[in-house]
């Protein structure tokens, strides 16, 4: 079986090293993949990003499966357009993935269908958004309401703070969002502010094929760029799995209060959500659980401990995912904890430095795997080409050594700049 992961980060590296491992599977392609896809031999690049062009590609090659990796295709209508013209693929259709690219559709359609999440008002005229602020006091959250690449939620703790992210958003619109037409017929940018929820945050990922779900093993993830979460939000900086904030308790209620509500919610909407669901859960000291944001795939660090940890054939899971008959296979779990430590490029995350030559990557082994994001291949060596590098990943019987095992190997790894935190996996091992 030929098989196609659309998608070059970090997070596509690892789905495409897991389906290469199954024994069904005589081809991987990665499109456009990056340095590290082009390092295995099992991987093979396809340098082409427009979806009319890949697709016919995927028909020419005879491709069984495809698999979308990041939010920008999904948001595109890459699965409408491959499913068109007979394509088996694994992701939500356009429409669906609104739930990850419009916060405002997001948070209406929680609020609509009585899914727990933060109040929070919906803007695009700065001036009321300020007003809103200054009424709500910080501190308070406020996020663009199109993709951002994970760089488009403000956690302001002043109201200044708060106010210096709606300049940032609405008036100069430098994150390049989605964009709503004001009455006047303008094109304008749109913001969400909502209150600010305490607690513990956790990944919670599921796979969906319409109307089953299937959950997968709990994770956590490291927003912040600076040890004990100081510094700017970033896409993530590391993760692992299992949380241990994930209880047996807590498990049940975001399927039962969140996941379950939220999948038969878009069903009776008339778009069923086939695919990968994230839900950021806020976890309150009373083991309450809330809705931070919904992604329409899998998250980015969180899928390379998950795939370390993951013992099931994942084109089989794949394949039942595009039957819909997810409810006839359980999946196998690793027992051990898997931690990974992501490598940042200088400047990261407002301006990252590209093409700093990498060395002292070291060859995958049974316990650890370097997945790459931001790398290409360059004169027989790899070259640094994005905010978040590498993900050190590692495999052991704790946190603790796990932690160990990661930073062991990262330690080895060189390029200019590198950046990375010392501290992944703290709260854990804090308890």
């Amino acid at each position: 079986m030929k098989v196609l992961v659309i998608g070059g980060g970090g997070r596509e590296h690892a789905l495409a090293w897991k389906l290469a491992q199954s024994p069904k599977v005589q081809a991987v392609y990665v499109a456009p993949g990056n340095g590290g896809t082009a390092l295995d031999a099992r991987l093979e690049n396809v340098d082409i990003t427009d979806i009319p062009a890949l697709r016919q590609w995927a028909l020419d090659q005879k491709i069984q499966l495809t698999v979308v990796g990041p939010e920008a295709p999904l948001a595109a209508g890459v699965v409408d357009d491959f499913r068109a013209h007979g394509l088996r693929v694994f992701g939500p259709t356009q429409a669906a993935a609104q739930l990850e690219s419009s916060k405002a559709f997001s948070k209406a359609f929680m609020k609509r269908h009585g899914i727990p999440t933060a109040e929070y008002e919906t803007f695009s005229d700065p001036v009321a958004a300020h007003a809103y602020v200054d009424r709500m006091g910080a501190p308070i959250v406020v996020k663009a309401d199109g993709l951002a690449a994970g760089k488009g939620v403000v956690v302001a703790t002043t109201a200044a703070e708060a106010h210096e992210a709606i300049d940032f958003m609405l008036l100069d619109n430098k994150l390049g969002v989605t964009h709503v037409r004001g009455e006047d017929g303008q094109v304008v940018a749109r913001v969400v502010i909502e209150e600010f929820l305490s607690g513990e945050e956790a990944s919670f990922i599921v796979l969906c094929d319409g109307r089953n779900v299937t959950a997968l093993a709990t994770s956590q993830d490291h927003k912040r760029l600076l040890d004990d979460d100081q510094g700017p939000n970033t896409g993530g900086m590391g993760a692992y799995s299992p949380a241990p904030v994930v209880t047996p308790e807590i498990h049940a209620r975001a399927m039962r209060e969140i996941i379950l509500p939220t999948i038969k919610g878009m069903e009776r909407d008339g778009i069923p959500f086939t695919g990968f669901l994230y839900a950021g859960l806020m976890i309150d000291p009373q083991g309450r659980v809330k809705t931070l944001e919904f992604n329409c795939r899998m998250g980015d660090p969180e899928t390379q401990p998950i795939m370390m940890r993951l013992k099931s054939d994942l084109y089989d899971v794949m394949m039942r995912a595009t039957s819909g008959t997810l409810d006839q296979i359980d999946l196998e779990w690793d027992r051990r904890t898997a931690l990974g430590v992501v490598m940042a490029a200088a400047g990261y995350p407002l301006n990252p430095r590209k093409g700093d030559a990498i060395t002292g990557l070291p060859k995958a082994k049974e316990d650890s795997m370097v997945f790459h994001a931001g790398t290409v291949p360059k004169d027989g060596g790899t070259l640094t080409a994005g905010g978040r590098v590498l993900c050190v990943t590692a495999l052991a019987d704790s946190v603790k050594a796990a932690q160990h095992r990661a930073y062991e190997v990262a330690a080895e790894i060189h390029f200019d700049g590198a950046q990375y935190r010392r501290d992944i996996g703290h709260r854990a091992i804090r308890g």
